[in-house]
Order: structure tokens, then C-alpha cells, then sequence
């Protein structure tokens, strides 16, 4: 096995994760399109941007695990079991896998139509599922305030790496680390996971305050009374607040749900300047992953029996039709609130 290191996904965000670790390696970048691996082998261009001639396009699974100890997987959740079913029997215990991506797994198929309770035996994080799926036991997370268009251009961020593993925190800083991205390491790996889905909830909402053009002020409180509804629900699935007052946590939350460039921001942006949702959907290039996870933690909540206040609102304006202004008068009454009771 060579040490090249190995990216799973060509979009957006793999392609980021691609081009931060050519600074250090060879990259071996998976994609299902023959046009994508075209354009990235003749060209070295791939989304409009330039890349390193380090980084090579492929179309195997098992050329991408033979060649590569150390992958990212940048696969929306949607689609992320059905990945691993795949690349399963082309992996051993020797790899190292670490993702990026914000979303949850269950066992239901998105369907707006149906409310469930959502049991914790039908929900998965997205290290289960490459633990149910393959023979890999030294796992990763990535997660942080990274937009893939600043990481294109070169602005400086930082990230971290959640694991169990010191080996793996070690490699995915060894891999990804250069002079304007910073890489933290952390054992808060659940914690990690749960946050960076979640907050992409929240960019919805702060995104329809902002199409509604209602300032500053409730933009910042709705961004704070989420993260409290994120610690909450952390906390009843084996988290504790450490990661989400981290980098990952409220820095990623903070950059997801104030930026035009986080793809969920930008969902609630047009949601709240009067586009319809199946228009937006219809526009958009890449999934807002937060519109599927509000979904996933409406049944969450009923099955666990907590009160959610802020992600119930979004997922009825979302999946009810429920009127924006009307969440909005909804939230400002909303009673028992206590300002911080995690700590």
C-alpha cells in the first residue's frame, strides 16, 4: 500500500479536502463521473477552480483503497451508506477513514409527508455506519469552520480531527495542516459528529431571518438558542457540551449560519425572500444537508421526549408550510426558556 492519501467525493467539498492535502502528498480523488475525472486529469481545474497537478481523478474503489491508508469521505449522508456497502469489501482494519460529512443515517428515507419517531436504533451517526458496514476500526472526523470556497481561495481557517485514535488525529493533521489551515486534534468525536449536523439546521433559520431582512439582533439569538437546543439534544445521545463550544461546534456554527457561502445559510436565504422550497431545490447544485437533518431530529425528539423549540419551528416552516411570520411570533412567546442550563 502506497501512502498517498485518498479523497472519497468531488464535490465541492471533497475537492477542498483534495486540495489542502496536495500541499503535503499525492492525492488520489474518487469520482463517479467519467466528465469529472476528465476535466480534473486534462486540465487540473475541476468547480472553476485550479488545482494541483498532485491530485489525480479516478473511477475505482479498489485502486483508491490498494494505493491510499488514509482517506476522507466528503459523501453527502443521504448516499453515504450505499458508499460504504461499495467500498466495503475493498477495506481492511490497516486503513485510516476519516469524514466530513454533516449529516445523520436512519433506517427511513426522507419523506416530508411522514411524521415518525425516530428511535434511537433507527438513527446513526456516520462513524456507525462505517463501522457496521466495513472491517475499518480507526476512524475520524473532520469538522470545523470550513467553507469550501474560502479553503479554494486560500483564506486562512482552522479544523479539527476527532478520533479515538492518536494515530489518526496525528495522520489527518500530518495530511491536512499548511500555513492558512490549522488543524486541531480532539477525542470528542461523538460530540463532533452530532454539532456538525445540526448547526446546519440553524444556517437554515438564521438564512430566513436574513431573507426577511429582520437584522442582527434575532439573527444572534436565534444562533445562540440553537446552539442550546443542539447541546440539549447532544447531551441525551452520550455528548457533552465540550465539542459544541469548540472550533466544530459554535466556530462552525457561526461561520454555517452567517455566510452566503454555507449552502444551508443560502437555502433559508431564498426561503425567507419568498422562493418555494421545490424551486430551491430544483436550483440547487448540491443539497442543503440541514433540510434533510431537521427531518431526522423532528422524529429524533418524540422518540427521546425532549422539547426542541428552535428545530421544531424550522422543520415546521419546512415540511408544514408553517408561516415564517408566524414561527417567528411563535419563538419571541415561546415560555420557559432558561438562558444557559448546560453548565
Amino acid at each position: 500500500m502506497k501512502y498517498s492519501i485518498g479523497v472519497l467525493g468531488s464535490g465541492s467539498f471533497g475537492t477542498a479536502i483534495a486540495s489542502l492535502a496536495a500541499h503535503n502528498s499525492d492525492i488520489l480523488l474518487y469520482s463517479r463521473h467519467t466528465s469529472v475525472i476528465e476535466e480534473i486529469n486534462t486540465t487540473h481545474s475541476h468547480l472553476g477552480y485550479k488545482l494541483s497537478p498532485n491530485i489525480k481523478a479516478i473511477d475505482s474503489l479498489e485502486e483508491l483503497a490498494q494505493s491510499c491508508k488514509l482517506i476522507f469521505l466528503a459523501v453527502p449522508s443521504a448516499n453515504f451508506r450505499e458508499m460504504m456497502k461499495a467500498f466495503a469489501p475493498y477495506l481492511s482494519p490497516e486503513h485510516f477513514l476519516i469524514h466530513c460529512t454533516k449529516g445523520f443515517d436512519t433506517n427511513f428515507e426522507l419523506d416530508g409527508n411522514t411524521e415518525l419517531n425516530i428511535n434511537r436504533s433507527d438513527f446513526h451517526l456516520i462513524s456507525d455506519v462505517i463501522k457496521q458496514e466495513s472491517s475499518v476500526i480507526r476512524i475520524g472526523v473532520l469538522s470545523g469552520p470550513n467553507l469550501a470556497k474560502e479553503i479554494m481561495v486560500g483564506k486562512p481557517t482552522a479544523s479539527v480531527i476527532f478520533s479515538d485514535f492518536d494515530e489518526v488525529i496525528s495522520a489527518g493533521i500530518k495530511a491536512l495542516s499548511s500555513e492558512y489551515f490549522a488543524v486541531f486534534g480532539s477525542y470528542e468525536m461523538v460530540g463532533a459528529e452530532i454539532a456538525g449536523a445540526l448547526k446546519n439546521v440553524i444556517a437554515i433559520g438564521a438564512g430566513i431571518l436574513k431573507g426577511k431582512e429582520l437584522g442582527k439582533n434575532i439573527e444572534a439569538v436565534l444562533i445562540n438558542r440553537g446552539m442550546v437546543d443542539m447541546i440539549a439534544l447532544g447531551q441525551k445521545l452520550g455528548s457533552t457540551p465540550k465539542a459544541f463550544l469548540g472550533t466544530a461546534g459554535m466556530g462552525d456554527l457561526i461561520c454555517t449560519a452567517t455566510s452566503k457561502d454555507s449552502r444551508n445559510y443560502k437555502f433559508g436565504l431564498l426561503l425567507g425572500s419568498g422562493k418555494s422550497i421545490p424551486e430551491i431545490l430544483d436550483e440547487t447544485d448540491e443539497l442543503a444537508e440541514g433540510y434533510r437533518t431537521a427531518w431526522i431530529v423532528e422524529g429524533l425528539s418524540k422518540s427521546l421526549g425532549i422539547t426542541l423549540p428552535i428545530f421544531s419551528t424550522i422543520y415546521k416552516v419546512l415540511y408544514k408550510d408553517y408561516p415564517i411570520d408566524s414561527a417567528i411570533k411563535f419563538l419571541m412567546k415561546f415560555p420557559n426558556y432558561t438562558d444557559v442550563d448546560f453548565i
